[in-house]
């Protein structure tokens, strides 16, 4: 009996776990050329331990429906056209000048989940990503893209340095947690300040993942199907 209320504990909490750490995250060159094609990627999963989960899977094709798009420097703004490959969905684009280009990625439009018999309740979930992409030696923070949610705004840093600013709904998200991912588990958790900024060093030539989710108190209906609160999380990749 102990076993049997032990097993179910354990499936209840990986349940939960496996909400809380996938997420949605873009992959490209931070650099790029004018008149080059740019190679981006889109996976869903959990980075720091390995876990992509494939376009196919059923995890992924809850999370499919998302849109991708390019800001660049002009202000202009292009969605880009995805193809399903092995392990992850890729799209290219060409830039044209020099400056930052803003890659954005969002999706709200995915199936409510009642994960109540976790105790996590009845929800709607909100993914957005973002990456840089600098194109000559013009540098400049990224562009803010998501009105209904969190983004994570890329602010020119020294070398081996990284800052961010974390906005939810347009406004600085402040003292809210965000967690730094690097491959084989490692993660460090920072706080933002006062102005949604968090700074953190990269220690290690590797690909760091950068993590903020909220929490959104806020009922309301999805396809006919109720929802107790909205559960938001938007992701950043960084490469030394």
């Amino acid at each position: 009996m102990k076993k049997t209320i032990y097993t179910t504990a354990v499936l209840l909490l990986m349940a939960v776990n496996q909400l809380q750490a996938h997420y949605l995250w873009i992959e490209t060159n931070a650099k790029g050329t004018p008149g080059k094609a740019q190679e981006i990627r889109v996976y869903f999963g959990e980075y720091t331990n390995g876990t992509i989960e494939k376009p196919e899977s059923e995890a992924f094709g809850k999370v499919k429906k998302f849109t991708l798009w390019v800001l660049d420097p002009r202000g202009g703004k292009t969605q880009l056209k995805v193809q399903q490959k092995e392990g992850y969905y890729q799209a290219f684009f060409t830039p044209e000048n020099q400056g930052v280009y803003t890659v954005v990625l969002n999706n709200d439009q995915i199936d409510v989940m009642d994960y109540s018999q976790y105790d996590f309740g009845i929800f709607k979930t909100h993914y957005h990503s973002v990456a840089k992409i600098q194109v000559g030696q013009k540098t400049g923070a990224t562009a803010i893209d998501n009105k209904s949610g969190i983004t994570i705004k890329n602010i020119p840093a020294e070398p081996g340095k990284v800052k961010l600013q974390l906005f939810y709904k347009g406004k600085p998200l402040a003292d809210s947690e965000a967690k730094v991912f690097v491959s084989d588990e490692w993660s460090k958790t920072l706080r933002s300040d006062a102005e949604g900024m968090i700074a953190f060093n990269l220690p290690w030539k590797t690909q760091y993942v950068v993590e903020v989710t909220k929490k959104e108190e806020v009922a309301g209906a999805y396809k006919g199907v109720d929802y107790e609160f909205v559960w938001h999380c938007a992701t950043v990749c960084l490469t030394k």
